[in-house]
């Protein structure tokens, strides 16, 4: 056969396949689909003046470039017009939340209140002498004669202009907007969540609106970026340590999408808090205005199960602080929670009067004054004695905010899965399944009629619940072999080292449902910023690690920027850490301002810092890869267990 005639015989068969290709399309058979292989991560000279840093809390957002020495600072609140005459006003509350206005609330505050002054009078000032008490009512005597000297007959402070009926405004604008005015108040992160409520503005799509609004007036404003360059500009956005995967993914979508950045990085807090302090390890705690998280950060990694977020902050000391306030006489009488200015103010109290240093006893005067658009300036006299220690130390007695009846402390759940995400944990979890069905069936082929002893059996169902809380490439063995790989990576589950090692032995369904019912029992309490702390490093796989975090307890955040915290909370850690550990540790050290910068800011510097690292090469979601293959990219290329 000639050369030709060859040609001509494939490029017959060719047009063949073709044609039963065609008909079997026409007759509606399905074919495999083999899925798209997401590609390697190109490696590209970056320029850090063209990565944004986005710091997203629930107060305040932090927004900067990479190469920018400080962030610019927002408040993290939109006003947004009414769209229609008429409409009723709606307003997030700022310092008011649920589970306050319980039967049982005062009672607790009470309770609470009684157990910070035992603690106030049980440890010795620094020269042995027990502190003594001061009573509200010293306090009270002379607050109550007080009155306001005029400073002047105007404060100078006004409204927000709202003459050109701009459709929103942003930050200390929205903050300023005349309760009169046609404007909602909308915060939208709460609690380091999306503030999601069946009220005006409570969808998520409100929630991200008001997020793209905020972020792209900072950017167009404050770093005078037009919104039609950020195609020129990569983003590394923070996330809380425990994370709703929805709530990420909706944000990587508009940031990628909507917003219109060329890549992103996803990474969370308390890794980028490590990055910059400059520590390696670190036991991180971010104290925030709404909740604290605490978590253990080794190398790079965040520990899963060391993770917790307690759902109080910098905003209950506030409130607590006020409570204290009105019990000795506030000469403002009239202060209140409901209007923004106010809380304002309060916070600003907090801020200049609260302290945990114990050397500080009996009654001070101190003054204060209230700036208020349209209204004078004023100056008033105050005398405070104890109230000013004991609000801060709510935050270690926290049924001293006396919220009753609310999920206080939230913990790492698995996964609920994503249909956009098939190949997630739950899949690894079914096909080890599968394999540990499999390797066992020919194990007991290989064993005969000979009985499975007690230490196989409670191996595979071991290996089977284990696996359930991890992540891909940790449950790969099987049997107890990937179990004791799993256990030294990541210890064990938080449900698990609240139950103990016994629980094991049940079924997987008992196993799990009595795993989850511990949680949710761990959850309702209200644990103190000390014992969190203490939990959160008992969680960690071994005592080497152990080791590693009480040497090094590195505290962020704005929350606890109190004179006196460190000595205060180190001397609490070191009396309650277990005792085998005070022998092993040779320093236990709590760091509040590492390389002498603000707390408040070292998380946004942790981000800015990997935008320069020569790792983060790989971490990129480009733009056209998320259109593409969407959250698949966050379980590929984030640098942490998606």
């Amino acid at each position: 056969m000639t050369q030709a005639e060859k040609e001509l015989e494939c490029g017959g068969k060719e047009k063949e396949k073709e044609r039963d290709k065609e008909k079997e399309q026409q007759r509606g058979v399905k074919r495999p689909i083999t899925p798209a292989v997401i590609p390697e991560a190109t490696h590209e000279q970056i320029q850090t003046n063209f990565v944004i840093v986005i710091n997203p809390g629930s107060r305040s957002v932090r927004i900067g470039r990479a190469t920018d020495t400080l962030p610019v600072t927002v408040p993290h609140v939109i006003a947004r017009r009414h769209k229609q005459s008429g409409q009723p006003r709606y307003e997030d509350p700022w310092l008011i939340r649920d589970g306050l206005n319980k039967p049982e609330s005062n009672e607790q505050r009470q309770n609470g209140l009684k157990m910070v002054d035992q603690a106030i009078w049980s440890k010795k000032m620094s020269n042995g002498v027990r502190r003594t008490p001061v009573s509200a009512e010293q306090a009270r005597a002379y607050n109550c004669q007080i009155r306001p000297a005029v400073l002047d007959s105007s404060s100078r402070v006004k409204w927000t202009n709202t003459g050109h009926h701009p459709p929103y405004l942003v930050g200390e604008e929205a903050l300023y907007v005349n309760p009169s005015d046609c404007y909602n108040i909308h915060w939208p992160i709460v609690r380091g969540q999306f503030n999601i409520h069946s009220g005006p503005g409570g969808s998520m799509t409100a929630v991200l609106a008001d997020l793209e609004a905020i972020w792209s007036h900072v950017l167009q404003k404050h770093l005078e970026i037009p919104l039609k360059d950020l195609k020129y500009y990569r983003c590394i956005l923070l996330v809380p340590n425990i994370y709703n995967r929805q709530h990420v993914k909706e944000v990587v979508n508009m940031l990628l999408l909507n917003m219109g950045f060329s890549a992103i990085i996803v990474h969370q807090e308390s890794v980028c808090a490590t990055f910059g302090s400059g520590l390696s390890s670190a036991c991180v705690v971010d104290v925030g205005d709404q909740k604290t998280s605490v978590c253990c950060v080794e190398d790079g990694v965040s520990h899963r199960n060391s993770r917790l977020c307690l759902a109080y902050g910098g905003s209950d000391v506030t409130r607590t602080f006020f409570w204290l306030l009105q019990r000795a006489g506030f000469p403002y009488r009239d202060c209140q929670l409901s209007k923004r200015l106010d809380c304002q103010l309060l916070q600003h109290l907090k801020e200049i009067f609260c302290h945990l240093n114990q050397d500080i006893s009996g009654l001070q005067d101190h003054e204060f004054q209230t700036r208020f658009p349209e209204a004078p300036a004023l100056l008033y006299q105050i005398r405070l004695g104890d109230e000013k220690l004991q609000a801060p130390m709510g935050l270690f007695y926290p049924t001293t905010f006396g919220i009753v009846g609310q999920k206080m402390t939230l913990l790492q759940h698995r996964y609920q899965g994503d249909p956009e995400d098939p190949h997630d944990e739950h899949y690894l979890l079914s096909t080890q399944s599968k394999q540990d069905q499999s390797s066992k069936s020919a194990a007991d082929r290989r064993a005969g009629a000979r009985p499975v002893g007690l230490e196989g059996e409670m191996s595979s169902q071991c290996g089977f619940g284990e696996t359930s809380e991890l992540p891909r490439g940790c449950g790969g063995g099987v049997g107890s072999g990937g179990v004791m790989q799993a256990e030294m990576e990541l210890g064990p589950t938080q449900g698990e080292s609240l139950m103990g090692a016994g629980e094991a032995e049940e079924p997987l369904s008992g196993h799990l449902s009595r795993k989850t019912a511990i949680m949710s029992q761990f959850e309702s309490k209200a644990l103190g910023l000390d014992k969190a702390i203490l939990h959160s490093i008992d969680c960690c796989a071994s005592d080497e690690t152990k080791r590693k975090m009480y040497s090094s307890i590195l505290i962020v955040g704005g929350g606890l920027m109190f004179q006196g915290a460190q000595e205060f909370l180190l001397h609490r850690i070191i009396n309650k850490m277990p005792p085998s550990f005070r022998r092993l540790v040779d320093n236990v050290e709590v760091i509040t301002r590492p390389k002498d910068m603000d707390p408040r800011l070292i998380m946004w510097k942790g981000g800015a810092v990997l935008a320069c690292l020569d790792t983060t090469q790989e971490m990129w979601i480009h733009q056209t890869e998320w259109q593409r293959f969407g959250v698949r990219m966050l379980r590929e290329r984030a640098a942490f267990v998606w």
